[in-house]
């Protein structure tokens, strides 16, 4: 199973390190990663497997989510199903 991380905001140092942080300590393995800053904004999407969570997906995904909240971050969390369903015609 896979899940897309989303991750917006004012850009600052450090963000990836801390969002990989927290994939690391959870056993989420980043596949892909895209980022971008345009002009003080950030923006990046990451791919990650999620079979080895060590917590389950919905705390997975509230724990993204505070990171963002202390970080002045959108951080979002979507399981590959519900993703692909989304964008399936």
């Amino acid at each position: 199973m896979k899940a897309v991380i989303t991750v917006t905001g004012k850009d600052t140092v450090g963000i990836i390190a801390e969002v990989s942080a927290v994939c690391a300590k959870h056993e989420a393995n980043i596949l892909d990663i895209t980022q971008s800053v345009l002009s003080e904004y950030f923006a990046m999407i990451m791919l990650a497997d999620i079979d080895r969570l060590n917590i389950g997906f919905s705390d997975f995904a509230d724990t993204l989510a505070e990171l963002g909240k202390s970080k002045s971050l959108m951080i979002h969390v979507m399981h590959e199903d519900i993703f692909n369903t989304m964008h399936h015609i």
